[in-house]
């Protein structure tokens, strides 16, 4: 419930998902008008909202109960349901397309992967995506200083993280292919991956950085304060990845 404590944290502070994402789901025909969506773990609504703008009929589930009054409230054309994924009763083939934006590593896979096959209509869709914060691939000096704070954390038993520890590798995007396709349900039609920027100021930085699950208060003041000392503002350079996944059926 650590984002349920954190609504008007999360839903400034979150950044969208980029725009050649929605073009590569628009170009596979999952954004037609009239298509029934499912959006699993929907926090604030980042993907609600996209998809009743595009003219889906939308069903947004969220386990927390803030997040989705929030949510009734921001977009009262989508259908609310609180309620943990892995505690649905849906349908048989109630939906067009279902929507996972970063949740897939919360979820009970055993449990969440056959209500999802179930839900989805003949020739409907399993889109699984998420924003990785930080690209490895571009160093700058504000993120030597996210390294050093990560560094100074008490170690582990294993030298990960708490999180890393309950979902490992849930940034990458092979290893979550590999997650939603290890029990033959699913079968990967499409994956693409988008590199992004965008400048943020040391209070966003500061909000963006406690609406992390394993990020402390005073680690994300800290993240804050390196913003300042560096002038105030840092360009971040983020990835995003998207998975389309169809229902492998006799």
């Amino acid at each position: 419930m650590h984002f349920d404590g954190r609504v008007d944290d999360y839903e400034s502070a979150r950044p969208p998902y980029p725009h050649e994402l929605w073009e590569t789901l628009r170009g596979n025909g999952l954004l037609r008008p009239g298509l029934r969506a499912l959006d699993l773990g929907a926090g604030t609504g980042l993907a609600t909202g996209p998809l009743l703008d595009a003219g889906l009929h939308v069903t947004a589930v969220e386990p927390g109960e803030r997040l989705a009054e929030r949510l009734r409230m921001r977009y009262p054309a989508a259908s609310v349901l609180v309620s943990r994924s892995e505690d649905l009763d849906l349908p048989d083939a109630s939906f067009d397309l279902v929507v996972a934006a970063t949740a897939v590593h919360w979820f009970d896979l055993d449990v969440v992967l056959p209500m999802v096959e179930r839900a989805l209509a003949p020739n409907g869709t399993f889109a699984a995506w998420r924003n990785v914060f930080g690209d490895p691939d571009v160093p700058t000096p504000f993120r030597d200083r996210v390294e050093a704070i990560v560094r100074r954390r008490a170690p582990q038993p294993d030298g990960r993280s708490e999180a890393n520890q309950r979902h490992p590798d849930a940034e990458s995007l092979d290893a979550t292919i590999e997650r939603l396709t290890r029990d033959g349900r699913f079968k990967v039609e499409r994956a693409t991956s988008y590199r992004w920027s965008i400048d943020l100021d040391a209070h966003r930085v500061e909000l963006l950085f406690g609406t992390f699950s394993d990020w402390s208060a005073d680690e994300a003041a800290q993240a804050g304060d390196a913003v300042r000392q560096l002038g105030g503002t840092v360009l971040e350079h983020y990835q995003s990845w998207l998975i389309l996944l169809r229902p492998v059926r006799a």
